[in-house]
């Protein structure tokens, strides 16, 4: 099992000083992975309802929200080994070209440390900020993902669509992974998971308990089959909240949420389904505590997961 750390890119905790200590500190204490989230423009009346029991979005519309390639470039000046990944990036928020470069700048100048996490959104007026009409937010990012690639793997790239259109245009640097970094999809239902089969090296998904991530994978291996895919070769990975406490958890989706013993075994059930990645998430207002909960992590939980 590898296991990624999700840097303070939103909230109080979201600066530059914060971000680069976690983001060393991951690394110096053996993190896989970095990730950061992506939003943009979030809306002061959220009209539509975010996956929760809520349904309120926690982060507010004046809260800092950092760009997440900006983010993830400072993280790769400071860092050497980490992978640099998102969780995810909205496709309609950005044009498929300029999107294409930017991912292949940050990955040739990490040294190829890039993994990309991409989904089609759910915040409607965040989405339609762009242009991106919500309703074929799916047609739209799976036509924009074929975009991207051309511009990777080309070297005279071109593409004729329904939403974008570009003949014989150059798209440098390539990305140092060949052909291109690997594409984890987000998301967790039949469209999201059809278009894992089509498009992805992985599936990423978000706060989904051992045994749901286990029938999400289930369901991506038959779209999969429908394509004629073996779907060996996939990465299945999910983002879960993490913190220590002394109780067992509340039914929710914060479900890496308790004691240490819990949680390694929270992780063994995982990896018995197939997930050999986890993203931790802490949502903390203090950076000692943000810290703490990184350190116990990598010194107390981690060798009870490898014995």
């Amino acid at each position: 099992m590898d296991f990624g750390w999700h840097l303070p890119c939103y909230g109080p905790l979201a600066t530059r000083e914060n971000l680069l200590r976690v983001a060393t500190e991951a690394e110096r204490f053996g993190f896989e992975s970095v990730f950061v989230s992506d939003h943009v423009a979030l809306p002061f009346e959220q009209k539509t309802p975010y996956p929760s029991r809520s349904g309120v979005f926690p982060i507010p519309p004046s809260s800092a929200f950092l760009e997440p390639l900006t983010a993830l470039a400072l993280v790769a000046a400071v860092t050497e080994r980490v992978r640099l990944g998102t969780t995810v990036l909205v496709l309609p928020h950005r044009h498929p070209v300029v999107l294409a470069k930017t991912l292949a700048t940050l990955d040739h100048l990490s040294g190829g440390r890039v993994i990309v996490g991409a989904g089609v959104g759910w915040l409607r007026e965040e989405i339609e900020v762009f242009g991106v009409p919500f309703e074929r937010r799916g047609a739209w990012s799976d036509e924009a993902l074929g975009a991207m690639k051309r511009c990777w793997a080309d070297e005279r790239s071109k593409h004729t669509g329904e939403f974008f259109r570009f003949d014989d245009v150059g798209c440098f640097p390539k990305p140092r992974q060949k052909p291109y970094p690997p594409l984890w999809i987000g998301g967790a239902g039949p469209a999201a998971f059809r278009r894992v089969a089509r498009f992805g090296d992985g599936f990423h998904a978000a706060w989904s308990a051992p045994e749901a991530m286990g029938e999400q994978i289930r369901e991506v291996f038959k779209e999969c089959e429908t394509l004629g895919r073996l779907g060996t070769d996939l990465v299945f990975s999910v983002r879960a909240g993490y913190g220590i406490r002394d109780e067992l958890p509340r039914e929710g989706p914060a479900n890496l949420v308790g004691p240490p013993t819990f949680i390694a075994d929270q992780i063994a059930r995982y990896a018995d389904v197939g997930v050999s990645h986890i993203v931790l998430e802490a949502r903390m207002r203090d950076l000692g505590e943000h810290l703490t909960l990184l350190h116990r992590f990598a010194e107390d939980i981690r060798p009870l997961t490898e014995t």
